[in-house]
């Protein structure tokens, strides 16, 4: 089969189009034909050897997929041969991938593949974070930071359907209209030097809630435009820098810092993420939810769709297609 390889730790510029060894499902997990992989910020990590977890070389980048399930491995009940399926993995931009099976998504008729590529690690992270860990409620003010990113606007779309207020905030033009388009309410320069009073004004006084993928500053912010009792949710560093929390803020303003960590709790709790992904597609059967794909790419093309990310080139998700022989 063809796969994207990385040979050497290095920039996405250095993954090659080569012929792999095709992965066989063993007990418990389902082999993919793969139609549709997304572009995250770990796959960026991943091909420079930076990422928490390191694949031996050489190895193939992509860790979500969408497609159709082509074999199923010893005690595999479901999901079905034939069966539209979306699912996390290791090695997704290939022609066919494994994954769990306890953790593979069956798809409704309505969501099709590059939808449902661009929505497991972004709409799982910000369905875990708001509704598991925050439990945001109607009526709340949410900040996020780097709103116009993957895990940024699926925050906002998943909020303004929970019925809370986004205030959001991101760095370029371009993605202030992807924060406004996913449905923010207020939309702020993040290099503002008055960010932390814009945002307190915006929403009444503080937020409720901040959800927080950039690190750096951008955590700063959000301890400080949070009110009192507040949930400040940690999701990443995108931005490089991990933010050293100031412990006496917390404190004084009794505030909850909260991990978000989706991939290791989908794994511990498949029934409980099953349930929040049928969540969200009753969420867009109804009109209330609105996953978008901001570019699309030829699988020939993932290492550019890497790059793109890297650089901050692309606002919103990036979403390779493969094209089965």
């Amino acid at each position: 089969m063809r796969a994207i390889v990385c040979r050497a730790y290095g920039p996405p510029k250095d993954l090659v189009v080569a012929d792999a060894p095709e992965p066989k499902p063993g007990p418990g997990q389902v082999l993919i034909d793969v139609h549709a992989a997304g572009v995250n910020f770990p796959d960026v990590l991943l091909v420079q050897g930076l990422y928490q977890v390191k694949p031996p070389l050489p190895f193939s980048p992509g860790v979500e997929v969408a497609g159709v399930v082509a074999a199923v491995g010893e005690g595999v009940s479901e999901p079905h041969v034939g069966e539209r399926v979306a699912a996390g993995v290791m090695g997704g931009f290939a022609e066919r991938a494994v994954a769990s099976a306890a953790t593979t998504i069956v798809l409704p008729e309505r969501v099709d593949v590059v939808t449902a590529a661009g929505m497991i690690l972004t709409y799982g992270t910000a369905y875990h974070a708001l509704a598991d860990r925050a439990a945001l409620k109607p009526g709340e003010w949410l900040y996020v930071s780097g709103a116009g990113g993957g895990v940024g606007t699926a925050a906002v779309d998943l909020a303004k359907a929970f019925g809370a207020h986004v205030v959001a905030s991101t760095s370029s033009d371009a993605k202030r209209e992807a924060a406004k388009r996913a449905g923010a309410d207020v939309v702020l320069d993040a290099g503002a030097s008055d960010l932390v009073d814009a945002v307190k004004a915006a929403s009444g006084g503080g937020v409720h809630v901040a959800i927080d993928n950039v690190g750096g500053e951008q955590f700063d912010v959000a301890l400080r435009a949070a009110r009192r009792d507040a949930r400040l949710l940690v999701v990443g560093f995108a931005g490089g820098t991990i933010p050293q929390i100031p412990a006496n803020r917390i404190l004084l303003k009794e505030l909850n810092v909260l991990g978000v960590y989706w991939g290791d709790w989908a794994a511990r709790n498949p029934a409980h993420n099953r349930t929040n992904f049928n969540a969200m597609f009753e969420l867009i059967r109804e009109g209330k939810l609105h996953p978008h794909v901001a570019a699309t790419y030829a699988f020939e093309d993932t290492p550019q769709a890497i790059a793109d990310l890297m650089e901050r080139r692309v606002v919103g998700k990036g979403v390779v297609r493969i094209h089965q022989k």
